[in-house]
């Protein structure tokens, strides 16, 4: 495809008229075809139907040739205004992702990223590197978050995106974030299922406030923990699916009381036989 800075070639080309006349001898007329003659004694074939009438065989003609430099013009501003509209309407690259951070926690981590801008493009493909190692997480096509689990306590973390596309390969920019220590509580973050009573949910908040973790009342892939008593319920049924821990109050309880994140399994809620 021609570079979009073509002006130079279509500056206009010099008038001068090129034309050429040679004369014939008709040969044989058959089938719409003639067979004609020069004086250097070269064979051509040439459509009947547009030599001059009562032309026949033994018949002297002369066949004139211009060229048309109006036309070939024409036939090149065309040709370039189609390659303008191909270069603007399929040139343009998918943008490159920007990744972001958007929680961490003691073994787990959620990076982020605006829809992706592919223009033309069609996406085959969303890999997530974690410290330049492609991992084996399976990346929705249209997903714009990432949950990256299995993490190790209080260590450092490369994570970069690259989206695969029928224009090439695209990569993010790199983040870098350290897992929190097990003192750190900042990034529980809870939400409610089923519970004994109203006063209960009010104390939990208070001590969510006091330990400086998270709670939203809509469960998402966000949160690291379902506060419930009783197994059941939608918010149960979604956390399951989700790999979300499902823990009693006293998780939080132990929690603020050891100034440390606790093993989840020692207060997992689970649905009675």
């Amino acid at each position: 495809m021609h570079s979009p800075s073509h002006a130079s070639h279509r500056a206009t080309q010099p008038q001068f008229t090129e034309v050429v006349s040679q004369e014939f001898t008709v040969g044989k007329v058959d089938a719409g075809m003639a067979i004609l003659l020069s004086h250097n004694h070269h064979l051509i074939e040439f459509p009947a139907t547009i030599l001059p009438d009562g032309v026949t065989t033994g018949s002297i003609i002369n066949i004139t040739v211009e060229r048309n430099h109006d036309e070939e013009r024409r036939k090149r501003e065309e040709f370039l205004d189609l390659q303008d509209q191909i270069l603007a309407q399929f040139a343009q690259e998918p943008e490159v992702p920007i990744l972001t951070l958007k929680s961490v926690t003691q073994t787990s981590a959620i990076v982020s990223w605006k829809p992706l801008v592919l223009n033309n493009a069609t996406l085959k493909g969303i890999d997530i590197y974690r410290n330049n190692q492609k991992t084996s997480f399976n990346v929705p096509l249209t997903a714009v978050s990432a949950k990256l689990s299995g993490l190790e306590i209080n260590h450092d973390y490369d994570v970069h995106l690259v989206i695969r596309t029928s224009a090439g390969t695209y990569e993010s920019n790199k983040i870098n974030f350290k897992t929190h220590t097990l003192d750190n509580l900042t990034g529980i973050n809870v939400s409610f299922g089923h519970l004994t009573n109203p006063t209960e949910a009010a104390n939990l908040i208070q001590l969510i406030k006091r330990i400086g973790a998270k709670y939203t009342e809509e469960l998402s892939t966000d949160n690291t923990h379902l506060i419930c008593v009783y197994a059941k319920g939608p918010k149960y049924e979604k956390a399951k699916e989700w790999s979300i821990p499902c823990v009693s109050p006293e998780f939080l309880k132990a929690c603020e009381g050891n100034s440390r994140i606790m093993p989840s399994h020692s207060y997992y809620v689970e649905a009675s036989e």
